[in-house]
């Protein structure tokens, strides 16, 4: 399969391995596994990937990206920053209402979304829960994304993790603006 994230193994092309030479490395200039992952996105292994909250030369759709921040911060109960990308984001990413509210109130299948959506959807439910996405679906966001686009849509999903602990235990009130969640 062409899309299995893996670690990438020796010799490196010359632009990883001088990016490896910053990184920290083991007995024998070994690099962890876990580097070697990184290294499937330049964009990735040099920090510029999903870490980059509203970066435009992501590899993701502005769709894609929205569909992941709001599906991870309406599982993380975090109405501040769904509402926020709500107001600010969704029409721009031809989300409709119906769209909207499934990202808090409907399941990865509902009838809104494309096959490719519904995948990408219960990709992040099941992060959200597990911290990893069961085989089937899988096998399935293998084959939809590059390895550069599933490095990003873990790192926005590690992302909207953090900034919904923040805003959640911080108990940053709703922006006046904002949209709240559906009831």
């Amino acid at each position: 399969m062409e899309h299995v994230l893996k670690p990438i193994e020796p010799p490196f092309p010359p632009e990883v391995e001088q990016i490896f030479s910053r990184y920290p490395q083991g007995k024998d200039g070994y690099i962890i596994k876990l580097f070697r992952v990184f290294a499937n996105s330049m964009r990735f292994l040099t920090g510029k990937g999903a870490l980059n909250l509203l970066d435009s030369e992501s590899p993701l759709s502005l769709r894609e990206r929205e569909i992941v921040i709001l599906r991870v911060t309406a599982n993380k109960n975090c109405e501040y920053e769904w509402g926020v990308h709500v107001s600010t984001f969704s029409h721009v990413a031809d989300l409709t209402d119906d769209q909207v509210t499934a990202t808090k109130l409907g399941p990865s299948n509902a009838k809104c979304w494309s096959l490719k959506e519904s995948v990408l959807l219960e990709s992040v439910d099941q992060l959200c829960s597990h911290a990893i996405i069961g085989d089937e679906v899988y096998g399935k966001f293998q084959e939809m994304w590059t390895l550069e686009e599933q490095l990003e849509i873990l790192a926005l999903c590690g992302n909207y993790h953090l900034i919904s602990f923040v805003a959640n235990t911080a108990r940053v009130e709703n922006e006046v603006t904002a949209a709240r969640f559906p009831r």
